[in-house]
């Protein structure tokens, strides 16, 4: 039994060694970005299996607590913004970028450097956040390196 269950690893194994081999290897695979795509299709897989009850999880979708469940699975009232709620949060923000452009651009440009060198992002990042808005620093970086795109 255990012969025959290292048999079928080791011929799944070979066979995506092969799949790989023929998109160019690890790099060409990656270009491709066939392992992304592989990770995505599992993940989707098991989290459908997860939902319909076919891969039963112990507390999750099987066994669950009786006395517990009713407070997992009661519906959550919503709470939106107000329109005045929202014209002060949108108000505040043009405030505050106002009040650090200067610094914000050298902090982004200086963030922008860094990214394109190959540097520390994370060191810049931090250095960012505190006189720009994350919607500043995420255009940037999206000027730098693009936006990431899920491949279906």
């Amino acid at each position: 039994f255990i012969e025959e269950l290292t048999d079928l690893v080791e011929e799944a194994v070979l066979t995506e060694f092969q799949r790989i081999s023929e998109r160019g290897g690890v790099l060409g695979a990656m270009e491709s970005q066939y392992q992304r795509g592989k990770i995505q299709e599992e993940s989707l897989y098991y989290e459908t299996l997860k939902h319909s009850g076919e891969l039963p999880i112990i507390g999750v979708n099987t066994f669950i607590d009786e006395a517990k469940k009713d407070k997992h699975t009661a519906p959550i009232q919503m709470i939106r913004a107000t329109q005045e709620e929202k014209k002060q949060q949108i108000e505040g923000l043009r405030s505050y970028q106002k009040k650090h452009e200067t610094e914000a651009q050298t902090a982004l440009d200086k963030l922008e450097k860094v990214a394109l060198a190959g540097g520390n992002v994370f060191a810049e990042l931090m250095e960012a956040a505190r006189v720009c808005s994350l919607g500043q620093i995420t255009h940037r970086l999206f000027q730098v390196g693009g936006q990431y795109r899920r491949s279906l």
